[in-house]
């Protein structure tokens, strides 16, 4: 039946069953807390979620992921001091990197709505997406989870008064779109993992 009948037809009113069909499909962003609606989309848009409790625990799959995709004495893009020591601890290069294998950046916040990450100028500096490494490796909270873009743009002004950021961006398409996607039109897809550690 088209979508125009079904709106405008008052006769063969649909059974129940077939209400709560149509119903079903808009259940998860509904009813999913927001952390799970991030996990959601987020893993829909191509993104590898891997959950830590602590943080040795974030450097071992930091490790991992060196050995999954063989990463180890490749050169890193990095402009976050807080994350050299994983740098340090495996020897990876990070000062004015060449040839940068993969990006490894902290986030401003992840946005449920629509699975993506809020990069500042304070972790990506003046780099667009595309200028960005293919693979990325991003280091995040589960504080820093938001139901919508414009909360996180919120947060950015609540966190910086004076020192504003710029470049402010979302990275959405972590693999190829499999078919021609115009919703991806302009957008560069990384290979991107996210390393989320529990503080609250």
């Amino acid at each position: 039946m088209s979508l125009f009948r079904k709106l405008f037809s008052s006769s063969n009113p649909a059974s129940e069953e077939d209400k709560e069909n149509e119903q079903s499909q808009f259940l998860p962003e509904v009813t999913m807390a927001v952390d799970e609606a991030f996990i959601y989309h987020f893993k829909k848009n191509g993104g590898k979620f891997i959950y830590c409790e602590n943080k040795k625990e974030v450097s071992e799959q930091f490790e991992n992921i060196l050995e999954e995709n063989d990463w180890f004495e490749n050169e890193v893009l990095c402009y976050d001091p807080n994350l050299f020591h994983l740098l340090d601890e495996n020897k990876l290069p990070y000062e004015k990197p060449a040839n940068p294998t993969f990006l490894l950046a902290s986030c401003e916040n992840l946005i449920a709505e629509e699975g993506s990450i809020l990069f500042s100028s304070k972790q990506i500096k003046q780099l667009k997406p595309n200028e960005l490494p293919v693979n990325i490796v991003v280091i995040a909270t589960t504080s820093q989870i938001l139901g919508a873009k414009s909360d996180g743009l919120s947060a950015i002004k609540k966190k910086y008064e004076r020192d504003y950021p710029t470049n402010i961006t979302t990275i959405k398409y972590f693999e190829k779109a499999k078919e021609e996607d115009f919703t991806q039109y302009g957008s560069s897809a990384k290979n991107l993992y996210l390393l989320l550690l529990e503080d609250l």
